[in-house]
């Protein structure tokens, strides 16, 4: 059976692009690039140079960024290390239901050691009302934490008109792009970012590699404690190689150019299978302000988890999750007020820069076949 690729919010492959920069470093610049010696100094160039790409990418200086292991670690120093440096301006942190587990489990032990957390509604299409976070914002509040776009169902949030409110009460902004990086703009200036996180293995770079933005000027405490790497930000021997992979990557993500092509895809998607499954598919997430790239649908009727288990050609996901043959909807979802239908009937369908015409047109066959098996 034909194997399609369909979970892209999930994990992306390592571009060509990127794997070729991966090879070319395997046997040099293999020095530590904080000594001061010849092998070093190859090493710091590599780092320099991806640093300049990932910077150029996001719209921000050079200096303003922090390499790290990934989403999570970037995730984790954000909200901490604001938290800890803040602390005495305030202990009020606000967020959404509908965060990555790595926002919501920071902040769910954050709490344990004395924050306050507001954990903000969102509508049924998963958008945050700016109203909303103005109303919450309190002299003790220090950060306002939020995802720039859902990856489960795509859904982009008001990012620019909440950092405007926020900026008005001196209030940090941490922004998890990890989903957004390399499929929408993302201009760190534009978004009113004070902080901001990427994933690497999201944009076609290796699993391992991330970054984080801190604006200029702007002194958080670490995370990982240490010598004194990248200005005292992140402890530990940076990787010219994983750093140069980061940088290839979102040299790649700068050209959006095959953006409208996913897009199209999407939509051709739900069209087919509207058309195969008549009055029996309902779209999660924001009809406009969504990904160009995910597709998360519910099959009235069916159980998205086993159909999906039936589909053994077909890579995607749902949110649902079981415990001993009892089946619950995704936190998400549930956070969106979905019916229980709605909740367990959900897929999300999530495409990346290879996915091609012939794929998307073979699911709904491939889905009418599990459903029917």
């Amino acid at each position: 059976m034909e194997k399609i690729y369909l979970d892209y919010n999930a994990s992306t492959p390592i571009a060509p692009e990127v794997a070729d920069t991966i090879r070319a470093l395997l046997d040099r610049d293999f020095g530590n690039p904080s000594a001061l010696h010849w092998a070093s100094t190859p090493a710091r160039t590599v780092i320099e140079a991806a640093r300049e790409e990932l910077a150029q990418f996001l719209g921000s200086a050079a200096d303003e960024i922090v390499f790290t292991s990934g989403g999570t670690e970037s995730i984790n120093q954000a909200i901490k290390g604001a938290y800890v440096t803040r602390r005495d301006d305030g202990n009020h942190i606000i967020t959404t239901r509908t965060e990555h587990p790595a926002v919501l489990s920071t902040c769910a032990f954050l709490e344990r050691q004395g924050a306050d957390i507001t954990y903000l509604p969102v509508d049924g299409s998963g958008r945050l009302d700016p109203g909303a976070v103005a109303a919450a914002v309190t002299d003790r509040t220090i950060l306002v934490t939020l995802t720039h776009a859902n990856g489960e169902v795509g859904t982009i949030q008001p990012i620019e008109a909440i950092s405007e409110i926020l900026r008005a009460r001196g209030v940090l902004l941490h922004i998890d792009a990890s989903q957004s990086a390399g499929k929408i703009v993302i201009d760190v200036d534009a978004l009113g970012a004070d902080l901001l996180s990427i994933a690497g293995h999201k944009m076609y770079a290796p699993k391992g590699v991330g970054a984080l933005y801190i604006r200029r000027g702007l002194r958080i405490e670490p995370l990982i404690h240490g010598a004194d790497h990248q200005s005292g930000r992140r402890a530990g021997t940076e990787s010219a190689l994983l750093a140069a992979a980061l940088g290839t990557a979102s040299k790649i993500a700068k050209d959006l150019s095959k953006i409208d092509q996913m897009r199209r895809l999407r939509d051709s998607l739900f069209t087919r299978l509207q058309e195969a499954f008549p009055e029996r598919i309902h779209l999660n997430g924001h009809p406009e302000h969504r990904l160009p790239n995910t597709l998360n649908v519910s099959l009235l009727g069916q159980n998205g988890s086993e159909v999906l288990a039936r589909m053994s050609g077909v890579a995607a996901t749902t949110g649902s999750a079981c415990h001993e043959g009892q089946y619950e909807m995704s936190p998400v979802l549930a956070a969106m007020g979905a019916s229980e239908p709605v909740g367990l009937g959900a897929i999300r369908f999530s495409l990346g820069r290879p996915t091609t015409e012939d794929e998307i047109a073979a699911v709904p066959g491939l889905l009418a076949t599990a459903i029917d098996g």
